[in-house]
């Protein structure tokens, strides 16, 4: 996708997550914790501020093992999902990163409304 159809995308993300929720506009923030939650697979809680942080990183090694970069290596005693990186991810500029994950986090959902 083209980074004009990348933002035209995901405020239309942006608005549907905020209608389902009736919450203010996620961030990109906000969205990789809800993709964490939903990889968690133990729905909605209370999770600690390091949990919220490995929530995102769950997410996030989640999206980016669409492009090959992670493969889940399997659960922990707690049910967690432990990722592994299995090829290098290139270094991007801190736009460049937001744009590819916000492009992820667009399929990810597509999959998950169709």
């Amino acid at each position: 996708m083209k980074p004009a159809e990348i933002h035209a995308k995901w405020k239309v993300l942006q608005q549907k997550i905020a209608e389902e929720f009736d919450s203010d506009i996620p961030d990109l923030k906000v969205m990789l914790f809800l993709i964490g939650v939903q990889e968690l697979g133990k729905g909605p809680g209370k999770y600690s501020k390091r949990q919220k942080e490995e929530l995102m990183h769950i997410a996030t090694c989640r999206l980016m093992s669409e492009m090959g970069f992670y493969e889940l290596e399997g659960l922990d005693q707690d049910g967690w999902p432990h990722w592994k990186l299995v090829k290098q991810v290139p270094s991007f500029a801190m736009m460049e990163q937001e744009l590819l994950l916000k492009s992820l986090a667009i399929h990810y959902f597509e999959d998950i409304y169709q």
